[in-house]
């Protein structure tokens, strides 16, 4: 391709490139296989982070692990930039490509290949949702703990990228407590597989290097995932609270007391508002905030761990104590919460972001938040998983008002700066992206971002795979 274009004008070069690539692609993949019109590329050019738009050079659709290989080894011997996407739901812009990056969408590897029971594990393909490995065992007594709020959607490579949790991460951990094995990609198509069925491997962690790198160690094809049985029973109850402060202290309080639910969610009174006009939930609409709590296990176990955290409740202030009654009463208490983005999506647009904090310290960074954000003249709704830290302030503003924008931009900052400043990271499940990425050295000192490089250009000597992602753009380290 080089020789071909050597002697053309700059102009005509690119599009003859780009000619030249999807034509390439095609014989790859096959004419279906490649996108290249520039209406159906519109898709692609953005993702759940939606304050950048670039249009990629072409997307290619591969259906097997073989075909991924083989247009990453072809993208490598021209250095052509590669941007892994799943879904397209990432917060953080992780899917947005480059305009001259070919993007490899993984959503026709969509098969659940095998549900092994006796191990406790399902090997499935990338473009698998999240939600449908638990719809497929779930007749069996088994699920899949992970439980992003876009679990709808969202597919198992992409929460391997940005290593997801969810509201149920808080007793059954994120994506790599739940992840036994990957076959993985490399930048040249070199097929490697990591773990197993197995509970450990020996070695270098080479698969905890892989969940959480955002497709820039390679391109995650298959994943053998773990199953959990089924607990006996659960139940989601609500606490509704006088105060934000007040809610955020008995969380702290609950686990530092020892008692683990399997999931503590957090709801200030505009989330509150939001949430309850959207799924008519029963949420407490007196309450400056709510906590959802369940709790599993026996009758009994379930009523010995309630009785607890109530008790600790009521030392905060606790206005409103709520059991669901029915699995029609769990089901809204959870769809509610679940749908909070969405909801919040149909009154302004908004600015979610994902810092994580000590538990210690949420009542100072909560409080810092709702400053912050009045600093800016901008309303904010707090919707987080409190359990583990896991904040999700969602920043209301109006994205077509450019100075309106910025506020909300420079808000977010402030906010992720305030989360590493009390003792957390820059986030908790959505990943660095490009949101985070020049904020990574607020968080680290050079040398450590040095050796992330140098681990990063190991996998990917010509960076190819993902760029412009995660790390500042100037300083690169290049092995």
């Amino acid at each position: 391709m080089t020789e071909t274009l050597a002697f053309l004008p700059p102009n005509e070069r690119i599009l003859s490139r780009r000619a030249i690539i999807v034509g390439d692609l095609g014989d790859l993949l096959g004419v279906e296989g490649v996108v290249s019109d520039t209406a159906e590329l519109v898709p692609f050019e953005t993702d759940g982070f939606i304050a950048v738009r670039n249009l990629p050079l072409a997307v290619a659709l591969p259906r097997t692990t073989a075909e991924v290989a083989a247009v990453l080894k072809y993208c490598a011997r021209y250095d052509i930039p590669v941007v892994p996407r799943g879904a397209g739901t990432s917060l953080s812009g992780g899917a947005i490509p480059q305009n001259d990056a070919v993007v490899i969408a993984l959503t026709r590897m969509n098969r659940i290949l095998e549900v092994d029971f006796a191990n406790r594990a399902a090997v499935v393909q990338a473009g698998v949702t999240n939600l449908s490995i638990s719809e497929a065992v779930s007749a069996d007594g088994f699920f899949y703990a992970p439980d992003p709020s876009s679990q709808l959607a969202c597919t198992i490579g992409g929460n391997i990228g940005m290593n997801s949790g969810g509201a149920h991460c808080l007793k059954y951990g994120v994506t790599t407590n739940n992840l036994l094995g990957v076959k993985l990609v490399l930048f040249d198509g070199t097929v490697v597989e990591l773990g197993g069925k197995h509970l450990d491997a020996g070695g270098l962690d080479l698969l905890g290097v892989v969940c959480g790198s955002e497709g820039q160690l390679g391109i995650v094809t298959e994943a053998t995932v773990r199953l959990i049985a089924k607990p006996e029973g659960a139940r989601p109850v609500l606490f509704g609270f006088p105060t934000a402060e007040s809610a955020a202290a008995c969380v702290s309080d609950v686990i530092g007391s020892g008692v683990i639910p399997v999931a503590i969610e957090f709801m200030d009174k505009p989330a509150i508002e939001i949430c309850e006009a959207f799924a008519h939930a029963g949420y407490p609409m007196d309450a400056e905030a709510l906590l959802i709590i369940e709790v599993e296990g026996s009758e009994t176990e379930m009523d010995m761990t309630l009785k607890s955290i109530i008790e600790i409740a009521r030392r905060h202030g606790v206005m409103t104590v709520k059991e669901s009654q029915s699995a029609m009463e769990a089901a809204l208490i959870w769809k509610g919460r679940k749908s909070a983005f969405g909801a919040t999506g149909r009154i302004a647009d908004y600015i979610c972001m994902d810092g994580t904090v000590p538990l210690s310290q949420l009542v100072a960074v909560l409080q810092g938040t709702y400053d912050i954000c009045a600093s800016h003249g901008l309303r904010v709704a707090n919707v987080f998983h409190a359990g583990d830290g896991n904040m999700h302030p969602l920043i209301l503003y109006n994205i077509n008002d450019p100075e309106e924008s910025a506020h909300a931009e420079a808000a977010g900052n402030e906010i992720l700066k305030l989360c590493v400043d009390h003792g957390g990271c820059l986030t908790g499940e959505h990943g660095v992206g490009i949101e985070k990425r020049d904020l990574m050295r607020h968080q680290y000192k050079e040398a450590d971002l040095a050796q992330q490089m140098r681990l990063r250009a190991a996998f990917d000597p010509k960076w190819i795979m993902n760029p412009s992602k995660v790390f500042p753009l100037e300083g690169r380290v290049a092995g």
